[in-house]
């Protein structure tokens, strides 16, 4: 498989997805069309304005994007495109309209095949085995948390460390991932922004400016440092 998951699409003080660019360019390399899954907005953004906001970006860096949702039916879509770009939002309504509209089974079944897979927040989310760390709220169900499972852990993106200045009493996010783990025991990786995961096949490669923070159950967490990873 070929999979770049982000953990932020923007970063402080810089325009949508450019500190990404030379990395999105190197990634889709030769694929000309690519597909946009919009569906993780739900409410305010429509489908159409979230993919002219990608296809605006994309479209300057030499690619060609429509958004899953201007097709006839989730067969349609993968059959035009060359690879796939799902951003980020909500990650509860991304997966549940992804397997209401079809597409789920669709991509799974084309990225394990080999098609580029990018997908940020959200769109990140959704690559490991379930949604389960993620830091949206509930605000619908999907019948399952089952995420692709592409990778053989969870996900954390957005991934904020303790701040020992801040007087603010609620649970941090290692202690939500700590509660996960009471209950499930894979591995969840906290993608700081800025950060990115570059999947090739079997090899996972840590890249950007931070480290990763790595829980395992029953475990002391672990920094991981930018370079191949071993997440098993």
């Amino acid at each position: 498989m070929h999979l770049l998951v982000v953990s932020t699409s923007t970063v402080y003080g810089k325009p949508y997805l450019s500190y990404l660019q030379q990395e999105v360019i190197n990634f889709f390399a030769g694929k000309k069309n690519i597909l946009f899954v919009p569906y993780a907005r739900p409410g305010g953004i429509s489908h159409d304005k979230y993919t002219a906001k990608a296809s605006e970006v994309f479209g300057s860096w030499g690619f060609m994007m429509r958004g899953a949702h201007e097709f006839a039916s989730p067969e349609e879509a993968i059959e035009w495109a060359h690879g796939i770009f799902t951003g980020g939002g909500n990650t509860f309504f991304l997966l549940k309209t992804l397997i209401e509209t079809g597409l789920f089974s669709q991509i799974n079944k084309v990225v394990r095949m080999g098609m580029p897979y990018m997908g940020t927040s959200a769109g990140s989310n959704i690559t490991g085995l379930t949604i389960g760390t993620t830091n949206d709220m509930p605000i619908i169900h999907p019948p399952t948390l089952q995420a692709f499972g592409w990778l053989p852990f969870n996900l954390n993106p957005h991934y904020l460390d303790p701040d020992p200045t801040s007087t603010h009493m609620g649970e941090t996010r290692e202690e939500r991932i700590r509660e996960f783990h009471f209950y499930n025991p894979q591995p969840v990786l906290g993608l700081r922004e800025g950060s990115w995961l570059r999947v090739q096949n079997e090899v996972i490669e840590l890249c950007g400016p931070h480290t990763a923070r790595l829980f395992r159950a029953g475990q002391q967490p672990a920094e991981q440092e930018p370079g191949t990873i071993d997440v098993a």
